[in-house]
């Protein structure tokens, strides 16, 4: 199963993944993950990604379709991945659909977690307080928040037209949230007759 999450900043796509991937058998691959570990590794990629993101910026779409491409190249990703904070613009979703292409794959859901925006700030306030992530200010998070809403939030009309999108409440308990993604992409019975 081959499946995107998606969602503000803060809506818990990170910690549903990590859930999701254990009951579906699949890996997660998260770009702010790859990214988290270049930063902290002081590479290069590192370096250019720490300036961009300290500003509340997202890191440009050559850089992560490259690393897209060669994580989903991986013999883990062969029966199936969960791709969390890509794509998110329409020249990755293009890319994407490239990668998978020459693949002989296809995206199967997208799932999209919907968020109180008042309640993900605090939620990211209380995560960067936890752990010490000194680019969380408020003023940041509102700056990811509406980047998202220019860049991002199109893509989900992108993949609603295309019969893929499942919309799916981010809000509540991590076991409620869990099992209502997981119903997301349930196969269904058809009707019996």
């Amino acid at each position: 199963m081959q499946l995107i999450i998606m969602g503000p900043p803060g809506a818990g796509k990170g910690t549903q993944a990590a859930r999701l991937v254990e009951r579906l058998g699949v890996p997660a691959i998260s770009t702010g993950d790859i990214f988290r570990a270049n930063i902290k590794g002081q590479t290069e990629l590192g370096k250019q990604v720490q300036a961009i993101t300290a500003s509340g910026g997202y890191v440009p779409d050559e850089i992560t379709n490259a690393i897209v491409e060669d994580r989903l190249a991986q013999g883990d990703c062969e029966q199936g991945f969960l791709l969390d904070g890509y794509p998110r613009t329409v020249g990755q979703v293009e890319a994407l659909d490239q990668m998978l292409e020459k693949a002989g794959r296809a995206i199967d859901h997208v799932l999209v977690l919907t968020v109180d925006t008042d309640a993900v700030v605090q939620r990211l306030l209380k995560r960067a307080e936890i752990e010490g992530r000194a680019d969380d200010t408020e003023e940041v998070i509102r700056e990811r928040m509406a980047i998202y809403a220019r860049e991002t939030e199109p893509l989900l009309e992108v993949y609603r037209r295309r019969g893929l999108l499942r919309e799916v409440s981010g809000m509540g308990e991590l076991d409620e949230v869990t099992e209502r993604l997981l119903g997301a992409v349930a196969p269904t019975e058809p009707a019996a007759r």
